[in-house]
């Protein structure tokens, strides 16, 4: 009996006939929405959590009211251990595996267990053991879905996917607590479960659908030789046999009318000097020895700036994920309602990352000082907060308009961090053919870079919630704004490569004429 043809099965992977929509399915455009959304529903479930976690907590659990804080912190940082301790295993499987397509399969089973479990979860145990899934998913989907996009997109349009991702990343980590909020306050906790199964059925639904651009190749291809010989019978009709007969017999009077042309036509196909000896010369230059991907890109000093970057991203969203509910709830006394809607201000800006992508296309040198001076920027709004301490209108806007220029500040820093990554592994493949292997290291950099927005998801809470607690709010501000304006220090430097000693090129870098570094800094 012969074995089933599982690898047919699953669409765009296989089978006899093409796929329907077979255009659609694998366009830049699609693949992009399908990880941004994964990514976006992968972050907004985690942040789904946060309004919900204290009173569930206390309901469900048991817990004490005083224990509270203390376990919403630390289910807070095992969502970034597993985040952290999954990330490279799985940017190393990725880069090893044919189709980017199992590995998002698996971070989609993750997810639906982590749903699960902390939906029916009335022990810490569950509650413990679903925060891990839900960190093992998101580094399943951040990992593979960016290498994904850079598949996809390659680098003239990278800088603009990036941004999607980012955007996605974004709003989700900020509207999973505006809406678990809302929706807690006026549906309850299976309300907020609703939602999420939904977003994980539809997020099945578009990873289904969803074909790897090379295999629309293939299917394209396929297509094309089965067209070719319908045209040449139509352009070349079959001769009669008398006709296809007597060619070798005209064929060889010409030769032999022709003798000068005939010898080296003879010698050519007898001898054949030269194809041998091309495929000789070329191989051994182009092979060089296999490094270790891992060494080899944390030696980079811009791959060590570009993960400090990403820390202090994941720092700064996950320090107000834990202050900022406390805080109004304490100063406004805003019920868990107005604790998710204070995250709007933050999140609204974030629909200018594609933009700011695009501008990282556009003029790829602008890179670092995007970056920089949103670092730098960050500083006036963080420092004004600490100015919010009453109960008053006046007050309440001045935080959300402040809270609107943090948000505008990490929506421009987090678009030219993430194309950095690729563009560091893509110059280093240049330079040094096959330096990470037969499969890459695209998705190990992105899991690399999801190590360091983990080390921040679990820093950030401590951070800010330790220093709010032991010292008060204005000291928190004022730590947060030295945190990202010292920052900027490093990313202006050497984001890109050296700032002061840089060579042009018009083929690096990401973008024609761009500056680009030289091999010592890459």
């Amino acid at each position: 009996m012969p074995m089933p043809n599982w690898r047919a099965m699953w669409p765009g992977q296989g089978g006899e006939n093409p796929p329907r929509f077979l255009r659609f399915r694998s366009s830049d455009g699609f693949i992009m929405f399908v990880v941004a959304f994964a990514v976006f529903t992968d972050i907004f479930l985690y942040g789904l959590i946060v309004p919900v976690a204290p009173t569930a907590l206390h309901e469900r659990v048991g817990l004490s009211v005083d224990e509270e804080q203390r376990w919403t912190s630390i289910l807070l940082a095992l969502y970034g251990a597993a985040l952290l301790a999954t990330s490279p295993i799985a940017g190393y499987m990725a880069d090893r595996f044919e189709s980017r397509y199992w590995p998002l399969i698996a971070g989609l089973v993750a997810l639906g267990v982590s749903t699960a479990l902390l939906c029916v979860g009335t022990s810490l145990a569950l509650w413990i053991i679903g925060r891990l899934f839900q960190g093992a998913s998101a580094a399943v989907v951040w990992t593979v879905g960016t290498a994904l996009m850079v598949d996809t997109v390659g680098r003239d349009g990278l800088g603009q996917a990036m941004g999607y991702i980012g955007m996605g990343m974004t709003l989700g980590i900020m509207g999973g607590p505006l809406l678990g909020g809302i929706i807690y306050g006026r549906g309850g906790y299976y309300a907020v479960f609703g939602l999420a199964f939904g977003l994980v059925g539809f997020d099945i639904v578009l990873r289904l659908v969803m074909i790897e651009k090379k295999y629309a190749v293939r299917w394209q291809q396929q297509q094309q030789q089965q067209q070719a010989p319908l045209k040449n019978e139509t352009q070349n009709p079959p001769r009669s046999p008398s006709s296809t007969s007597s060619s070798p017999s005209s064929a060889s009077g010409t030769t032999e009318t022709k003798p000068t042309d005939a010898a080296p036509s003879s010698t050519t196909t007898t001898q054949q000097p030269t194809p041998p000896s091309s495929p000789i010369q070329t191989p051994p230059k182009q092979k060089h020895h296999q490094q270790n991907p891992i060494t080899t890109l944390l030696s980079s000093p811009r791959m060590a700036v570009t993960l400090w970057a990403y820390f202090i991203i994941s720092v700064v969203l996950s320090s107000f994920d834990s202050v900022l509910p406390l805080f109004v709830e304490e100063t406004f006394h805003w019920d868990q309602l107005g604790q998710g809607l204070i995250f709007i201000p933050i999140s609204i800006p974030h629909i200018l990352d594609p933009v700011v992508g695009y501008l990282n296309d556009k003029f790829p040198t602008i890179r670092r000082y995007l970056a920089a001076g949103a670092l730098f920027a960050t500083i006036p709004p963080m420092v004004a907060m600490r100015c919010v301490t009453d109960d008053t209108t006046s007050q309440k806007v001045l935080l959300c308009a402040l809270l609107v220029l943090v948000g505008a500040c990490i929506a421009t820093l987090m678009p030219p961090v993430l194309v950095e990554a690729s563009y560091i592994v893509q110059e280093k493949e240049e330079r040094t053919p096959e330096i990470f292997g037969k499969g890459g290291a695209m998705a190990l950099a992105y899991g690399i870079l999801n190590v360091a927005f983990a080390a921040g998801t679990i820093v950030g809470p401590f951070f800010a919630g330790f220093i709010r607690e032991s010292a008060g709010w204005g000291t928190m501000t004022w730590a947060m704004a030295l945190l990202t304006g010292v920052s900027g220090i490093p990313v202006l430097l050497l984001l890109g490569g050296f700032l002061f000693s840089r060579k042009k090129d018009e083929s690096g870098g990401g973008g024609g004429g761009q500056e680009v570094p030289s091999p010592v800094e890459v």
